[in-house]
């Protein structure tokens, strides 16, 4: 959208005019296509600027815009939305689910890639902090505790914009899946220490007495009971992760929910295009809450009695 002050009449004539340059220049779709904004809508706009009318203007006989209203009156606001943009109801679906759609994509692959690197460094630190040299156990405690402390917009900021002013950059894409793994490492330890600290210590006695080793003791016995009964703590982590990956758009990255942003504010169909992603949010999240529900029912069974 593109605001100005009322009655500037001449900077809106120049507003369209430089937009139907881009227009018929092809600048516009390149630029539409670049950021993946380009839809149905974009097509209409073009085929309505090839018949000579945008916004209320007319071009004059050398194609040039000529600046004036085509019917006379006030200008209409540059900010105004053009009337094959005010899509409504099934409309707004129709026209721009499939972009919608792209940037889920991009929400469910940074959840993918980047909540096992947070399941397995979140497992490294709580077996650090239980069973790992006393030296170690405080700076990890330090690292959980400012981890949490902190907000996961902060810990982007840190990776996208103090990085490379120490010669380290990263891209956006990686900035998000490295700051999503950071973040939730820290949560995800918390689950895994208590589910270690579940485990009655008797169990690691009694694998000590017959000659293991810790570390065979841990990996053969503690670990996987404690991964049992983590598991459903963990995959509501994920749901979390999924919309925690809304905040990744401060690193440029233009996901689920800033999508939602950049198409409610060039169309105006705010509450369709907001129902529409919620339903998305819902279609991913929902099977993994189902599948903690599940899991919770099926661990009740089979624990002791």
């Amino acid at each position: 959208m593109i605001y100005t002050r009322k009655g500037e009449r001449e900077l809106v004539s120049a507003l369209n005019a430089a937009l139907i340059a881009l227009v018929h220049s092809g600048d516009l779709e390149r630029i539409y296509r670049r950021w993946g904004l380009w839809s149905e809508a974009q097509r209409e706009l073009e085929a309505v600027a090839a018949a000579g009318r945008f916004y209320g203007y007319e071009r004059a006989a050398d194609g040039r815009p000529r600046g004036e209203l085509a019917s006379g009156g006030e200008a209409p606001p540059a900010s105004a939305a053009a009337p094959w943009q005010r899509a409504r109801g099934w409309q707004v679906a129709r026209r721009y689910g499939a972009i919608l759609l792209r940037s889920a994509g991009l929400t469910v692959v940074l959840s993918v890639l980047s909540f096992p690197l947070a399941i397995a460094a979140g497992l490294l630190i709580a077996l650090g902090r239980l069973h790992g040299p006393a030296w170690l156990r405080p700076p990890l405690a330090l690292y959980v505790e400012f981890l949490r402390g902190t907000p996961l917009m902060l810990q982007l900021y840190f990776i996208f914009f103090f990085l490379p002013e120490i010669g380290v950059a990263v891209p956006a894409f990686w900035t998000a899946i490295l700051g999503l793994a950071i973040n939730y490492s820290a949560y995800e330890s918390e689950i895994y220490r208590a589910g270690l600290q579940a485990i009655p210590a008797g169990q690691m006695e009694a694998a000590l007495s017959l000659g293991m080793s810790r570390a065979l003791a841990l990996r053969r016995i503690i670990v996987p009971q404690a991964v049992r009964i983590v598991v459903p703590p963990v995959v509501n982590d994920f749901i979390a992760l999924f919309k925690d990956t809304s905040v990744c758009s401060v690193v440029t990255l233009v996901e689920l929910t800033k999508r939602f942003s950049v198409l409610s504010q060039s169309t105006q169909a705010t509450v369709e295009l907001m129902a529409l992603t919620a339903a998305l949010y819902l279609l991913m999240s929902t099977p993994l809450a189902l599948l903690s529900r599940h899991l919770e029912r099926r661990l009740a069974r089979e624990a002791p009695a």
